[in-house]
């Protein structure tokens, strides 16, 4: 039980910069989604964000190539930013690629399926090219007006010895 509990935990904190490589993975995805309206690229964004939130990066392949590729062959750069906000913004990004895959298979519409994911493409260009997670912004917000219970408040504060420059 307790691996099992391991594989669906999601980790905290989390690396910003691998983060942000997986969000400018998930916009050039996410264009060719809305580009070639291919049914396949509709499923295929929409596990990547259900693997991300179930599992952080252990059953993502974006997650994974960011984390053990991409992240090591630019000699580990590490950011620690809280966890819990993070796996909010990727649960906002799985409703809407959820949404626009109900909308291909279930209603046969790819025009409105690729009209949800410009919002996703947008978000998620801003927080791979930017730096500002948008989700994470809302999780704030949830967090002061007390929609958030405080055990997720306080997994959000990063140890000291955490942050290393």
């Amino acid at each position: 039980m307790s691996a099992l509990r391991e594989l669906f935990s999601f980790p905290n904190p989390v690396n910003e910069i691998s983060a942000r490589l997986v969000a400018g993975i998930v916009v050039f995805l996410t264009l060719a989604t809305i580009l070639t309206g291919e049914p396949v690229l509709f499923a295929i964004l929409a596990y990547g964000f259900l693997a991300r939130v179930a599992t952080g990066p252990t059953l993502s392949p974006v997650g994974l190539l960011v984390t053990r590729v991409i992240v090591p062959i630019l000699g580990n750069p590490s950011r620690p930013v809280p966890g819990p906000p993070k796996r909010f913004a990727q649960a906002i990004g799985l409703v809407f690629s959820l949404t626009a895959l109900i909308l291909v298979f279930a209603m046969d519409s790819t025009s409105a399926a690729r009209l949800v994911l410009i919002p996703l493409a947008v978000f998620a260009f801003i927080e791979a090219f930017v730096g500002f997670c948008a989700g994470c912004f809302v999780f704030s917000y949830l967090m002061r007006w007390g929609f958030i219970p405080e055990q997720v408040c306080k997994e959000c504060v990063i140890s000291p010895e955490l942050v290393t420059e």
